[in-house]
């Protein structure tokens, strides 16, 4: 059983260390981090999955981005622990924070991965949006809409 809730500042060491734990040394080297230095995520769609003993079990954060003249949010990182992959908790935070971004009215969001774990959510490649190297463009995907929104995706405020 999980309980998911906004992630606060008490939460960020938490989850810094679940990132820590899911990822690759040197993470925030990669070009969707630079995206991310000196903005401020989308509080409201930043979600933290507690366990019944309150142990951080998963997370998920958005950021917003410029693609082109357009807005759109940028998706990730996503982490669950490992002890706790295969148990739906991934797909538990996807739906909530996907349905919350929903409801608050984004209509274009955008994420670096694998496209097929990612189709089940409506996520398709993007073409024409080309994220700061060294992404690979077949794993640049959005859901929502797209249409005739092309360009680079820049930092937000720039």
């Amino acid at each position: 059983m999980y309980t998911l809730s906004q992630e606060t500042a008490d939460d960020r060491a938490e989850v810094e260390a679940l990132y820590d734990t899911c990822f690759a040394p040197g993470r925030e080297a990669l070009s969707s981090y630079r995206l991310r230095e000196g903005v401020s995520p989308v509080a409201e769609l930043c979600l933290v999955a507690r366990d019944d003993l309150r142990i951080v079990a998963g997370a998920i954060r958005f950021w917003p981005v410029h693609v082109g003249a357009s807005d759109a949010l940028l998706l990730g990182p996503i982490a669950v622990h490992p002890t706790r992959q295969g148990e739906g908790l991934g797909g538990l935070l996807m739906n909530a924070s996907l349905n919350a971004a929903h409801t608050i009215g984004c209509d274009r969001i955008l994420l670096v991965g694998d496209a097929p774990y990612y189709k089940k959510f409506g996520f398709t490649p993007l073409h024409g949006v080309t994220m700061p190297p060294p992404t690979n463009p077949a794993r640049v995907l959005g859901l929502g809409q797209w249409e005739n929104v092309t360009g680079n995706v820049t930092r937000w405020g720039l």
